[in-house]
């Protein structure tokens, strides 16, 4: 039970303990509405929703291990491997 980070693996309870909210964020590298979307979520996220105790697991409906360490390079967030 661990999640994705930029520098490797977090156990999920650590990575949620002490949040006030998570949002499980579904998207895929191929979806048009989604790759408009992210940089968006993105920039919030950065602004100060993080900073507020918002936690964001992206969970990928991408086809393939490459697409999905593709979009999930511009990702600030954590992922669900």
């Amino acid at each position: 039970d661990k999640l994705v980070c930029k520098a490797g693996e977090v156990a999920t309870t650590d990575a949620i303990e002490g949040k006030g909210a998570v949002a499980l964020y579904f998207s895929a590298h191929w979806c048009p509405p989604c790759r408009s979307f992210t940089p968006q979520l993105a920039g919030w996220y950065q602004d100060g929703l993080r900073n507020k105790g918002l936690e964001v697991i992206f969970i990928s409906s991408d086809k393939d291990e490459a697409a999905f360490k593709e979009y999930f390079d511009e990702m600030p967030w954590l992922a669900l491997p």
